[in-house]
């Protein structure tokens, strides 16, 4: 290239970069639409579904089978060091209050609690030696939520909402359907944009209650009609323009525009989505819905477990097919005294049965609805707690809670089905190679690998930090990918 060339191409360059600029201050830039996000390699799957559990549900009562536990029960638990609970001291070895069986294939040991899912086993990947930075239950369901036990970063939907954009234009993105009882601890902060914009963030869907969508319709009234509605919201958006050409970065403003706009779209969509009615008498009757009651209650049942669940996990699946991108399914609610969530410091058999059976009753019935429907291949499933719990009693049925090592599991998307990744100890108390524990921005890592993104490089510039789902840490687990 000689000189004329070179000045010709970058001045070229410059130009282009600076008519970019000022477009954009004058708000005349089209967006980039979802399809032009770029991938860095092939992907896997394009779909994501987590379902937490909050309150730290016990790996030794599900899915991490211990026969010390068992021949030591109601012995004194001597690990060889130390031990320092987060509220009690630790007491004798107990079993879990159910038995173990192995399921499929693989041969993969189940509890009682937990037997629907052996259906499922040989499609699921488990890790047994996860590891928390936390034994508090906020800063840990941040950790697993967002990457980080502080507030104000971007939840792992966020992350992947901003990585890859939009499948459809009448519904959002990334949608949480939480508990219908409460929140988990931190609230609708789990699954906020942070610093991503706004629009990132991910939208509460209620499918159990009389009102799934709040404020999606306009009240019953004989002076709003469907013209002077549409004349209001006309005058309005000119107004939030106007407003956010003077103030340039801020993406809050336009985020509520968007939502507005989405609103308006969900308002013939949501509704469809939402409603049961067409479902078969089999898929109903997979998911534990034939004959349930959806109104919400104060303790915790089997049935009541079931119902909320398994009608989160089907919506789920509807939700998927609209073309949703990641979806989020909270187990438990913190408010207050008697628990309704996996915090069993008190007595581990009242309340896991419960919500273990509706869990998993829920989860295997997803799995195999979407196999069957051949949306399994490119949907990856994430069920995650926010740590686990010690194999030693607090007071004479409970556990304490335990950061050093708990179970996650991933089904479907470009997962290995039938294997298990990392090992716990001989009690479930810490990693059996405590050096190479496996930690949560691992297994983020993962996902976003088999989404098509190299989770080095999907970052955002805050602060003047490059910042990432995965902090400065994690590694894709190549065991547990087909």
């Amino acid at each position: 290239m000689d000189r004329r060339e070179f000045l010709m191409s970058a001045g070229g360059g410059l130009g282009g970069i600076a008519l970019a600029s000022l477009l954009n201050q004058d708000q005349l830039l089209a967006e980039a639409p979802a399809s032009t996000h770029v991938l860095h390699h092939p992907p896997r799957a394009k779909r994501v579904i987590q379902l937490y559990m909050s309150g730290a549900a016990s790996q030794c009562d599900t899915f991490d089978y211990k026969p010390e536990l068992i021949k030591d029960n109601g012995n004194a638990w001597d690990p060889g060091e130390k031990v320092q609970l987060f509220q009690s001291s630790p007491g004798k070895t107990m079993q879990a209050p159910w038995k173990w069986q192995q399921y499929g294939e693989s041969g993969k040991w189940l509890n009682e609690c937990v037997a629907p899912l052996g259906a499922c086993v040989d499609d699921m990947a488990f890790i047994h030696n996860m590891v928390s930075k936390s034994n508090v239950h906020g800063p840990a369901t941040f950790m697993q939520a967002t990457g980080f036990i502080l507030p104000g970063f971007p939840g792992m939907g966020a992350w992947i909402s901003y990585g890859l954009g939009s499948m459809t234009d009448n519904l959002p993105t990334f949608v949480v359907l939480p508990d219908p009882r409460g929140f988990a601890p931190n609230g609708a902060a789990n699954w906020s944009a942070g610093f991503l914009p706004a629009s990132n963030q991910g939208t509460m869907i209620r499918p159990n209650s009389k009102t799934p969508i709040a404020n999606l319709f306009p009240p019953q009234n004989d002076f709003i009609t469907r013209n002077s509605d549409r004349d209001v919201l006309a005058a309005l958006k000119q107004l939030n323009r106007k407003h956010e050409q003077q103030r340039a970065g801020d993406t809050r403003l336009n985020a509520r525009i968007q939502s507005y706009e989405l609103a308006a779209k969900m308002q013939l969509q949501a509704p469809e989505v939402l409603d049961l009615s067409g479902e078969t008498k089999s898929t109903l009757n997979m998911y534990g819905l034939d004959s349930v009651d959806f109104e919400v209650q104060e303790g915790i049942s089997e049935a009541a477990e079931i119902a909320y669940f398994g009608r989160n996990c089907l919506v789920a699946r509807r939700l998927l097919e609209q073309g949703v991108r990641f979806v989020q399914i909270w187990s438990g609610a913190d408010n207050g005294f008697p628990r309704r969530n996996w915090d069993s410091h008190e007595d581990i058999k009242r309340d896991h049965w419960p919500l273990g059976r509706g869990m998993s009753i829920g989860a295997a019935a997803l799995i195999q609805d979407l196999k069957q429907r051949g949306m399994l291949d490119d949907t990856i499933i994430l069920w995650t707690t926010e740590f686990g719990r010690m194999p030693c009693s607090q007071g004479s049925k409970g556990r304490d809670h335990n950061p050093f090592v708990f179970t996650n599991w991933l089904a479907g998307g470009g997962i290995k089905g039938g294997t298990t990744y990392g090992e716990s100890d001989q009690w479930s108390f810490k990693p059996a190679d405590p050096a190479n524990p496996t930690m949560c921005y691992d297994v983020h890592a993962t996902i976003l690998h088999l989404l098509g993104i190299d989770h080095e490089k999907l970052t955002f510039r805050h602060n003047g930090i490059d910042r990432r789902l995965t902090d400065v840490y994690g590694h894709v687990i190549d065991e547990i990918i087909a």
